[in-house]
């Protein structure tokens, strides 16, 4: 009987094990997939002739990408937004979710509140009005107008409201009798056994504001002012550009394909990120599983 257990034991780590390796390698191809067609030919890459490992290798897309005044100026728009943004969206966050973490007991028109917040997650007014109300506010080539409009993420904000109301009342009770207002109960309590959910929601919007393409190119006209996945989406040449390129410039262009350079677009926008990624992930899970228990 404990020998059939055993092997019953043996048996599932070993379908588990297989699943995970399973998982790993479909994880894992395309990235290496990608990687491999960045740095081949245009020709083998456009024949089909590239998988796993690359084929005539050269950097045309790279240096396409980085050889270039631009990509630096909209890789420091992108840094000013990613710091803007995720300043302003924890600041609000956490100034939103603190009081509708409270009863109505103590925050009578908590509800009403929750049931705005709600609304917007359910229904969106469309492109059309959200860019009037951008541009009647003046906010059109600015880094404001990328900013502004997604300053409190609704999503988050309930995150980290659900990870305040498990926070125990106790603590709060205590800070109170010894004299402690709500903005120190905040700051002295709430926020420094927050830090996985504050962790978690920041690496949302640092992913969410770096990854953003679409409002670059409906609300900023200036090229000097795009953020750097505008500037990526942009890279590839229209017909008309292709026929007004020099035969030097022609030569450099068959080196490089849209599969190629689209490739080095992804590899390039992704390594902000993977060097942030390891300092908040270990907050990550634990933080929405904490934040989504409630409400």
């Amino acid at each position: 009987m404990v020998q059939s257990k055993a092997l019953g034991s043996r048996f599932v780590n070993i379908l588990i094990i297989t699943a995970l390796l399973m998982i790993t390698f479909l994880s894992v191809v395309p990235l290496v997939n990608t990687i491999v067609i960045s740095i081949s030919s245009s020709t083998a890459v456009n024949a089909g002739e590239v998988y796993f490992l690359p084929v005539d290798i050269n950097f045309s897309s790279y240096e396409k990408i980085l050889n270039d005044t631009k990509f630096w100026k909209a890789f420091l728009v992108s840094v000013e937004r990613v710091v803007l943004g995720v300043s302003l969206n924890m600041i609000l966050t956490i100034l939103m979710a603190y009081p509708l973490s409270r009863s109505i007991k103590h925050f009578k028109s908590r509800n009403i509140y929750m049931w705005v917040i709600l609304f917007t997650m359910l229904f969106s007014g469309g492109i059309v009005p959200w860019f009037m109300v951008i541009s009647n506010l003046g906010l059109i080539n600015s880094i404001w107008a990328l900013v502004l409009p997604g300053a409190v993420p609704v999503f988050n904000v309930i995150l980290l409201m659900n990870f305040f109301k498990g926070i125990p009342k106790e603590l709060e009770e205590a800070a109170f009798m010894d004299g402690a207002g709500p903005l120190k109960i905040l700051t002295h309590i709430y926020l420094p056994v927050s830090l996985p959910s504050l962790a978690t929601i920041a690496l949302f919007s640092i992913v969410g504001h770096w990854n953003n393409f679409f409002d670059g190119i409906i609300l900023i006209n200036d090229s000097e002012k795009i953020p750097l996945q505008t500037y990526l989406q942009q890279l590839s040449l229209t017909r008309d550009q292709i026929q007004n390129l020099t035969v030097e410039q022609l030569k450099e262009f068959n080196k490089v394909s849209n599969v190629t350079l689209n490739s080095a677009k992804i590899l390039v926008s992704m390594i902000p990120i993977l060097l942030i990624y390891p300092f908040l992930q270990r907050y990550l899970i634990h933080g929405i599983v904490l934040g989504s228990v409630k409400e």
